[in-house]
């Protein structure tokens, strides 16, 4: 049973993979300045090059968890997601509101793929 981490820290690992799935950490956007398209844009960015480190990709997502700090920001947060999606490979998926680790983030999105 091979465990792999990929950029461990002190706390987390912003992926592990375990039996031919991709767990990731949650992801959450560079610029806590940016709106809500922005910071969803830079954070599926971070996706796609963990996705690419792990040699999966989002065409083999299984699983997606998304928080946002605000309903009203949900539209435009799906809107990105919507452009971003592989539409052939939707994951589950889950959305819900909450306070994030910092008061500048928008959103924090959380996937698993298979590789």
């Amino acid at each position: 049973m091979d465990i792999t981490r990929h950029n461990p820290g002190p706390r987390m690992s912003q992926a592990v993979e375990h039996n031919g799935t991709v767990y990731l950490a949650g992801q959450v956007a560079n610029d806590q300045n940016a709106d809500i398209g922005e910071q969803t844009r830079q954070v599926l960015a971070k996706i796609d090059a963990l996705l690419a480190q792990c040699g999966s990709s989002k065409s083999k997502l299984l699983w997606a968890q998304l928080w946002v700090t605000d309903m009203r920001n949900f539209a435009a947060m799906n809107e990105v997601w919507d452009a971003w999606i592989d539409p052939e490979n939707p994951p589950v998926r889950a959305g819900l509101c909450s306070d994030l680790a910092a008061p500048g983030y928008l959103v924090e999105i959380m996937v698993m793929a298979a590789k």
